[in-house]
C-alpha cells in the first residue's frame, strides 16, 4: 500500500495544466527543429513579430524609475489606499455604477477568483460558470470546497445562450439558498466572445427574479483581457446596468494587471465590489482582507506603486494608453487574419470579438492538438476544442493556421 502523509481531504490533489504542458511539447520542438519552424500558440502573453515577450515601455520605464524601497517594502494587508481607488477607476472609466463599492489588492486575477470563491459560495455548493472556460476556475473551486458546473456557453446561433443559463440558475437554485456565477467577459478566455447589453439585460433579469425570492445571488465578471477588447468606454458601457440592484445580488470584478499592463509574474490584481448596500460592501471589506492575510498576507507593493505613477502624471498614462492601444491592435489583426481565413476555407471557429485567445471546436481536441504537431503547429487542447493564442502567433505565421487546422480535421476524420 502506498503511504501518503497528505490530510485525506488533499491526497488526491493532481494539477494537469493543458496550457504549460503544450507549451512544453512547443518548446521541445524549437529546440529540435528550430524557433523559426514552430508556430507556438500556446501561451497567454504577448509575444512580438520575432517570438519575443512584448512588454509596455512606459511600463518598464516608469518601474525602472521607482526607489527600491517603493519596490521592497510591505504593502496593506489590503492594499495601497491609492491603488484601490485607482483600481476601481480602471475598471469601470465612464461608466462606474450607482451604490456602494469596495475593492482589495489581490494575487493578480487568480487571487480576485480565489476570494469570491472562497468567501461568496457555500462549502459543498455549485459555482457557475461557461462549458468554455479557464480550467483554473474548476482547481480554485475545488480547493475551496465549492463544486464547479457549467452551461453551453453557446446557442444554436452562435450567441450566448440565455435560456440554457437561465435553465442551469434555475436547477442549482432548486437546492440552494445563493449563487456565485463566474462570467468572463469582455474578450472570454478562451474564446474571444464578449456578452452584448442585450445579453446582460437578460442576466440580471434571471438574476432579479432569484433576489425577488429571497437568494443571495453573486455575479463574478473577470474582465482580465477588457483592455484588449476595444475602447475603454465602450466596452465598458454594460457596467451600468450594476445600478442600484437589489440589495441581496452582489456584483464582484477581477481586475488583473497580469495583461493590461505586461506585468505577468507580479501577480498583482485586486478583487472590486458593488452593491447598493453599505453594509455588504463593509462586510466585503473584511473579510475578503481576512483571506488575503490567511493566504499571501500582502501582495507585490511595487507593482501597486507602479499603477499609481502611471494613473497620476497624465504625460505617462498618455503614452501608456497608446502603446496599450498598439498591442491591442497587433493581436486583433491577428485574430481578424485566422476568423477571415476560417470562413473563406470553411472552418468553424467559435466567434471571437477581441483578446488574446480564439477556439476550434473539436470531437477530440487532444488529437486535433497532435495532429497540428506535424505542421509544427502548438495551441492547447481544451474539453471542447482547441484554443490558439492570437497574443503569441506573429501576423506572418498567422497566415495559413485555420487552413491547416481544417487539413488537421479532416485528417482524422479519414
Amino acid at each position: 500500500m502506498t503511504t501518503s502523509m497528505a490530510a485525506s481531504h488533499a491526497a488526491d490533489k493532481r494539477l494537469k495544466d493543458a496550457i504549460f504542458g503544450a507549451s512544453a511539447a512547443c518548446q521541445e520542438a524549437s529546440k529540435k527543429y528550430g524557433k523559426d519552424k514552430v508556430t507556438n500558440a500556446t501561451i497567454g502573453t504577448m509575444l512580438d513579430e520575432d517570438g519575443s515577450l512584448l512588454c509596455l515601455p512606459t511600463m518598464e520605464r516608469v518601474y525602472r524609475s521607482m526607489p527600491m524601497s517603493d519596490i521592497i517594502a510591505y504593502a496593506p494587508i489590503s492594499g495601497l489606499p491609492a491603488y484601490l481607488d485607482a483600481v476601481i477607476d480602471l475598471t469601470f472609466a465612464d461608466h462606474k455604477p450607482e451604490g456602494y463599492i469596495g475593492s482589495v489588492a489581490t494575487a493578480g486575477g487568480t487571487g480576485a477568483i480565489h476570494h469570491a470563491v472562497a468567501n461568496y459560495a457555500e462549502h459543498g455548493d455549485y459555482v457557475l460558470t461557461s462549458d468554455w472556460f479557464w480550467g483554473t476556475y474548476n482547481v480554485i473551486c475545488q480547493e475551496c470546497g465549492s463544486k464547479l458546473t457549467t452551461y453551453a456557453l453557446f446557442d444554436a446561433e452562435q450567441k450566448f445562450n440565455i435560456d440554457g443559463y437561465a435553465a442551469k440558475v434555475d436547477a442549482i437554485l432548486q437546492h440552494q439558498d445563493s449563487l456565485l456565477a463566474i462570467i468572463n467577459t469582455p474578450a472570454h478566455n478562451p474564446t474571444g466572445f464578449s456578452l452584448t447589453e442585450e445579453d446582460w439585460d437578460n442576466v440580471l433579469a434571471v438574476t432579479k427574479k432569484y433576489a425577488a425570492q429571497g437568494k443571495k445571488m453573486t455575479i463574478l465578471v473577470d474582465i482580465a483581457y477588457i483592455d484588449y477588447a476595444g475602447e475603454k468606454n465602450e466596452t465598458r458601457r454594460f457596467m451600468d446596468k450594476f445600478s442600484n440592484l437589489p440589495d441581496n445580488v452582489l456584483i464582484l470584478f477581477s481586475f488583473s494587471m497580469s495583461k493590461g499592463y505586461t506585468m505577468y509574474g507580479q501577480r498583482t490584481g485586486a478583487l472590486i465590489g458593488v452593491s447598493s448596500s453599505k453594509e455588504v460592501i463593509e462586510e466585503f471589506q473584511a473579510i475578503n482582507k481576512y483571506s488575503s492575510r490567511a493566504t499571501w498576507s500582502n501582495i507585490n507593493r511595487g507593482a501597486q506603486a507602479l499603477l499609481v505613477r502611471i494613473q497620476q502624471d497624465k504625460a505617462s498614462l498618455a503614452q501608456f494608453e497608446k502603446e496599450r492601444d498598439d498591442f491591442y491592435q497587433l493581436i486583433q489583426n491577428r485574430g481578424e487574419i485566422f476568423m477571415k481565413e476560417a470562413k473563406a476555407c470553411g472552418l468553424k471557429a467559435l466567434p471571437y470579438k477581441g483578446g488574446f485567445f480564439l477556439s476550434v471546436p473539436a470531437k477530440d481536441p487532444q488529437a486535433l492538438a497532435n495532429e497540428l504537431h506535424k505542421d509544427l503547429i502548438f495551441a492547447v487542447p481544451l474539453k471542447l476544442g482547441v484554443r490558439v493564442a492570437a497574443c503569441s502567433v506573429p501576423t506572418e505565421k498567422m497566415h495559413g493556421v485555420a487552413e491547416k487546422f481544417l487539413k488537421a480535421q479532416q485528417a482524422l476524420e479519414g
